[in-house]
Order: structure tokens, then C-alpha cells, then sequence
């Protein structure tokens, strides 16, 4: 069926200000469904409280209100520009809380607004507890036994018979907001009052406890005709108790067996029909290995992180497709690369995705690491590789918290395989850290997957990286086997772990890669449902380069990795606008980044696209590669300006702010002798390399002082 004709201004709701549960993955569904209603010829109207968006951008829409996200101010501005339509399903559960609240509130009603991609009573089964329970009872879908609750005393007395320890899931919040695992009345009684409090409509639902079960989810789309496409098959390698936020995840599923998977696309295919969304969804089930039994655990009647992530792992642009979809197109019309139509979509591709998780702990150092049902991360990274390991190491790396693989961090050194033991029977931030360590100090895989109920795969492919390592410890690097080091980088390990490890040079380690053949070679990802879409990753296995190379003026620009506190989504904005710039003024735009949440990653930003980790060693292999003009640093906040001076000296033309300048405002000690010079008056202060001198320093200055690493 063609594009509804009955509508022609359509309203979109953001998602707000950036919080934990909900970040830039909703700029980037709300950025791609803008350009979907522009290139069908809807008008658009868009509201969003947050600047640092690349969809609030005067040209993005029609209309755009940078306002409150509330009730009334919306109704103020339906009354205004009379939309004919409400699409809420791209601005995360802020934008479906909204438009459930319009609803009943009577405005959408009021002014003839219908709502589009989504039914609102989708809304409700699929985020009321009690009309999900329902839904998946009808429907033969199996859930966890679960009962909800109103109040303390009725969670209380439905834990006392369901049994502790039990999860507590408040109705209509996001990253499990005023949730979490309860093992005693006394917590039990404090998580009530927290989630009763957060839900929307003050309900918790007490669930049996399936802490220890593989976490399962499916991406599906479906259309308005009723056809349907599983665009990703997720495995969290974190087993039920971790919010999917916060767990290390694979695509595909790399340990499940082929009937489970179609049983949960079964289940899931039942369900979106039920409920009735024209678009995405995201479904999440616990799988039990020993029995088999399977359960749904939620499901999210919009794009969510895990669809963002889904986009980015499969070439697939969810937020696009789900656009189009709500506008009355249906699968059959959109193309397809392999097969003609999307409507034939299966997923394919010969590497391996790995999610990995960016806390913020560093900041506070008080805060409690364990990980629970409610998230605590900030930010995420992806990458590809041919191989797990690969793509495991690959991640580690994009991290940005100083570390370039799995081992060799002191304070887990210090440690013996008690005190690791310790540090292992609550999941942290740090889990598969300590894992490595414990692997490295001789603990079995056995014990390793009793303690933490992760699937042995996962636990196995880490010890044969360890072996590796310590198998490398074994020579003295000039004395290295090649075939060693060709393995090495097979399994990931970077130039620059590989050099700490070896006490030299990260220029070394390349050098002798080098020498004996071995450098990156990059594959193409390809993308559904768009032309021309260029969209690469590097590996270190045996195959041949298949990106072609332009004889254009190209210019990099670097990214800003993932998201942390102090550097979020604005330095996504700077880059996207620095691909944009560089295109209109017909130059090529190379994009690097490692961030699956931005439209700095989406396909269509750049010329191309490089998802990479943003280090020496995987920048400089595409500069290699592409020899551009030169590369731009300063869009991307502080990581790619930490790279610069490594960058230009091992050749790369640096253009705009040079490392020279970028080091006169960060080394705070030459900037003062800077300002000395040119008679800039500045407050007193010094610099201070130990504790005793940082004390004489406050002496001498005189307290209060500020202190700044």
C-alpha cells in the first residue's frame, strides 16, 4: 500500500534531555525519521527540549519547538500548528509516556491529532504489567510467575508467596528506574517505595527471580499488512540479573542452538501482532539451558538502545524503515540489496557485533559498582570483527578508560585467585576483567561459569586468549615467532597491549607486523533498504580488502567514542556538522567513530563510514588506506585531541587546530607561563606532582582552593 494521503504534518516528540536509559540513540531515530517524512513529502513538527541534537537543526523539520516536554506546552503547540498526525514511538519512553498522557488527557482527541506507528493501547499491554501479563496469556507466550502490586504491603505479601529473591519492575519508567533484584522484606519494602514512586502509574510488579538465566532479545519490524522481519538476533553474554544497558552483548547469537531462535522469533512474531505496532519492537526472554523454558520478559513498542545497536550491527536502519512503515508504506515497497524487497529480509553478515558497556564510576569513586536490574552505565561502544575475540578485544580498546585489552592492570595483578574469587561473585563493571586475571592465574572454566553463570563459549573463547598471552611471555620480542604474532592479532590483541606486554614500542610492534605482512584489511557492512552506503571495518584475518578507494579530496574526521560524563552527544553534533560542511563543499568525508548510539554512525552522515575504535593504531591503518588530506581532531571532544601529537608524528597531516595549540590549553602549566608572557592576568595557582607539594601549594595560595587534574 502506498503513503498515507491523509495526513500531511506530522508531529514528533523527543526524547529530552540525555539521561541513563535513554541517550543519543533517540537524536539518531528522531534525526532518521525526520529524513524519512521529508523524502515521502510530510511536513514535519518536531518538539524536543534538548539543543544538542542534531534533529532540533533549523532544516530538520518543518517547525521545531526546543520546549519543556510536557502535557501542556504540547497541547499549546498541536493548537498552533494543527498537525494531522502524532508519531511517538522514536522518542523513547519519554515520547510514549506523552503521548499516552495527550491521550488521555483528551487533546489528541480534542484537535483530531491520530496517533501513528504505534496503537496507544499497544502502548498500554505493553508497558502496564498487568495488561502485558494478560496479552502473554492469551497468546500462549510464557512469563515469569509475577503478580502487581500498588502498594508495600501487596508487594510484600506476594514475595512472601512467590519466594525471595524477587524482582520488583515498576510499570512505564526506562533502564529499570526504581527497580531491582530484593532478597529480604527489609529491601523489598525500600524498592517498593522507590518504584511506586517512579512508575508512571504507581505499579510495581513482583516477579519470580530468573538470576542466572541467558538474557535473550529480538529486533523485529513489522508492517501494516502484518508481514514481518527479525532484523537482529541479540545475545547478552551478562545472564539475567544485569540490565541489558549495562551487559556485554554478541550479534548474532553465537551459542544458541537454531530452534530456540525460532522459537523466540515465534513468540515474538505472536506478539507484535497482538499488539498491533507498525514499526520496530524490541523483545526481550530469559532462557533457561537446563530445562529449556523460555519466558518473555518485556518488550519495548518503540526504538530503544537495543534497536540503535540492532541498526548499526545489521546495516539495517531500524528508525528509517519504522518511519516509513508508520507513514503507510508497507515492506514490499521498500528495496532490499539482496532480495528486492525488504519483506525477505533475513539477517545476515560474516562477522561478529560485541556491545560493551561505559560506566562513569571513575567519577564517583563512593558510588556502588555491582551491576543490577537498574542501569548504570552512560555509554556503550560496538565493534566488528571476523571473529569474537576480535571483536571482543576491538571493544575493549574503544572503551577509552586507558586500557588496551583484558589483563595487565596492576591492581588485578596484585590479587591471588582468592581474592579474585571474592571480587567474582557479584557481577561489576570489572567482571570480565578479573575473569581474564583469574584465567591467567590458572582458574578453571568450570569454576569460572558455577561462579558467574555465564555460557562456558564465552568463558572458553577468553582463556585461549590468555593461553595466547602467556604463550607470548614466553619470548623476548625480537625473537618473536611471526606465526605468533600473526595470531595475536587474529585474536585481537592490539599494537599497543602487545608493546606493554613486551616492554617496546607501540611503533615497534607495528613495524614488525609489518614486516612479516600482516596489517588490517577492511569489509564492507552492507545496508538495507538504502543505496550507495558506505559503511567499512577493519579485521586481521586472511581475506582479501574488498573497500575501493577514491582519487577525491578526502578528509577524517575523528569521533568522539562513547558517551561519559563530560563528553556526550554535543561532540556528535560538532561531527555530523563537520560531514555535512565537508560534502557541500564537495569534498569526501571519512567518519571514524565506535559509538552505535550517534548519527555521526549512521550511513548516510559521511562518504564513509569507519566503525573503529579510536586509537593510534586503527586510525592510522585507515589513514593509511584512504590517504586523505588530512584529519580533523577537534569536533570530537577530548579523545581524538589526546591522539593528535602520537597522529602527527607518525605522518598524519593534522588540519585546523594543531597539536601545538590543543597543548597550550591543556597543559595547564604551559598555559601559565603562556599567559605570563603576554600579560593575561590569571588567578594564582601552580603545579603540584605530589601530595606534599600539592599541600605547600595550598599554603602559599591560600584556601579555598580548586584542584584540577
Amino acid at each position: 500500500m502506498p503513503k498515507r494521503n491523509d495526513i500531511n504534518k506530522i508531529m514528533i516528540i523527543g526524547s529530552g534531555p540525555i539521561i541513563i536509559g535513554q541517550a543519543c540513540e533517540f537524536d539518531y531515530s528522531g534525526t532518521q525519521a525526520c529524513k524519512a517524512l521529508r523524502a515521502e513529502g510530510y511536513e514535519i513538527v518536531l518538539v524536543n527540549s534538548n539543543p544538542a541534537t542534531i534533529m532540533t537543526d533549523p532544516g530538520m523539520a518543518d517547525h521545531t519547538y526546543i520546549e519543556p516536554l510536557r502535557a501542556s506546552r504540547i497541547e499549546q503547540i498541536i493548537a498552533k500548528e494543527r498537525p494531522d498526525a502524532l508519531l511517538p514511538n522514536l522518542g523513547g519512553q519519554t515520547a510514549l509516556n506523552m503521548a499516552a498522557e495527550l491521550a488521555e488527557k483528551g487533546i489528541l482527541a480534542k484537535y483530531n491529532v491520530k496517533v501513528i506507528g504505534v496503537d496507544l493501547d499497544a502502548i498500554k499491554r505493553g508497558e502496564d504489567r498487568i495488561e502485558f501479563k494478560a496479552t502473554m496469556a492469551k497468546l500462549g507466550v510464557p512469563v515469569p510467575h509475577s503478580e502487581p502490586s500498588y502498594s508495600v504491603e501487596e508487594a510484600e505479601k506476594i514475595a512472601g508467596q512467590l519466594g525471595y529473591p524477587v524482582v520488583l519492575r515498576p510499570a512505564y519508567t526506562m533502564g529499570g528506574t526504581g527497580g531491582g533484584i530484593v532478597y529480604n522484606v527489609e529491601e523489598l519494602r525500600e524498592v517498593v517505595t522507590r518504584g511506586l514512586a517512579a512508575s508512571l502509574i504507581g505499579q510495581v510488579l513482583v516477579e519470580e527471580c530468573v538470576l542466572g538465566w541467558e538474557e535473550l532479545e529480538l529486533e523485529v519490524v513489522r508492517d501494516a499488512k502484518g508481514q514481518k522481519i527479525t532484523v537482529c538476533f541479540i545475545e547478552n553474554v551478562d545472564p539475567m540479573g544485569v540490565h541489558t544497558g549495562d551487559s556485554f552483548c554478541v550479534a548474532p547469537m553465537l551459542t544458541v542452538p537454531e530452534s530456540v531462535q525460532k522459537q523466540l522469533q515465534d513468540y515474538s512474531y505472536r506478539i507484535v501482532d497482538a499488539i498491533g505496532v507498525t514499526g520496530g519492537t524490541n523483545v526481550q526472554f530469559a532462557h533457561n539451558r537446563e530445562d529449556g523454558r523460555i519466558v518473555v520478559i518485556e518488550i519495548n513498542p518503540r526504538t530503544s538502545r537495543s534497536s540503535a545497536l540492532a541498526s548499526k550491527a545489521t546495516g539495517f536502519p531500524i528508525a528509517m524503515v519504522s518511519t516509513k512503515l508508520a507513514a503507510g508504506l508497507t515492506l514490499d515497497e521498500i528495496p532490499y540489496w539482496r532480495d528486492g524487497s525488504l519483506e525477505k529480509y533475513t539477517p545476515s553478515g560474516d562477522y561478529v557485533v560485541v556491545k560493551f558497556a561505559r560506566w562513569a564510576f571513575e567519577k564517583f569513586p563512593q558510588a556502588k559498582t555491582t551491576l543490577g536490574t537498574q542501569m548504570k552505565a552512560v555509554g556503550e561502544v560496538m565493534s566488528i570483527g571476523k571473529n569474537f575475540k576480535e571483536a571482543f578485544q576491538k571493544a575493549i580498546r574503544s572503551l577509552e578508560i586507558s586500557r588496551y585489552g583484558l589483563g595487565q592492570i596492576k591492581k588485578f595483578q596484585a590479587m591471588d585467585l582468592d581474592e579474585l574469587r571474592q571480587h567474582l561473585v557479584s557481577p561489576t563493571n570489572e567482571r570480565f576483567f578479573l575473569i581474564y586475571e583469574a584465567l591467567l592465574k590458572g582458574m578453571t572454566v568450570d569454576e569460572i561459569v558455577k561462579m558467574t553463570s555465564i555460557t562456558r563459549y564465552f568463558i572458553e573463547q577468553m582463556k585461549e586468549i590468555a593461553d595466547l598471552e602467556t604463550e607470548l611471555k614466553k619470548y623476548a620480542f625480537p625473537s618473536l615467532p611471526p606465526e605468533l604474532l600473526k595470531k595475536a592479532k587474529l585474536y585481537g590483541f592490539s599494537d599497543r597491549y602487545l608493546a606493554k606486554l613486551f616492554n617496546t614500542t607501540e611503533k615497534n610492534v607495528r613495524n614488525a607486523r609489518r614486516a612479516i605482512g600482516v596489517k588490517a584489511s577492511f569489509q564492507t557492512v552492507k545496508v538495507s533498504g538504502a543505496e550507495n552506503a558506505a559503511y567499512y571495518y577493519s579485521t586481521y584475518a586472511d581475506v582479501k580488502d574488498d573497500v575501493p578507494v577514491s582519487s577525491h579530496k578526502k578528509i577524517m574526521v575523528l569521533g568522539g567514542g562513547p558517551n561519559r560524563i563530560g563528553q556526550g552527544i554535543e561532540f556528535d553534533y560538532t561531527c555530523v556538522h563537520a560531514a555535512f560542511t565537508l560534502r557541500d563543499h564537495d569534498c569526501e568525508s571519512i567518519m571514524v567513530n565506535c559509538n552505535p548510539e550517534t548519527v555521526s554512525t549512521d550511513y548516510d552522515t559521511s562518504n564513509k563510514l569507519y566503525f573503529e575504535p579510536l586509537t593510534v593504531e586503527d586510525v592510522l591503518a585507515i589513514y593509511e588506506k584512504e590517504q586523505p588530506y588530512g584529519a580533523i581532531v577537534q569536533f570530537g571532544g577530548q579523545t581524538p585531541l589526546n591522539l593528535s601529537q602520537t597522529l602527527k608524528d607518525d605522518g598524519v597531516n593534522i588540519i585546523g587546530t594543531q597539536p601545538e595549540g590543543i597543548r597550550l590549553a591543556e597543559d595547564r602549566e604551559y598555559f601559565r607561563e603562556r599567559m605570563i608572557k603576554l600579560g593575561i592576568p590569571q588567578p594564582e595557582s601552580g603545579t603540584a606532582r605530589s601530595l606534599e607539594e600539592a599541600v605547600a601549594l595550598g599554603s602559599k595560595i591560600g584556601y579555598p582552593v580548586m584542584v584540577r587534574p
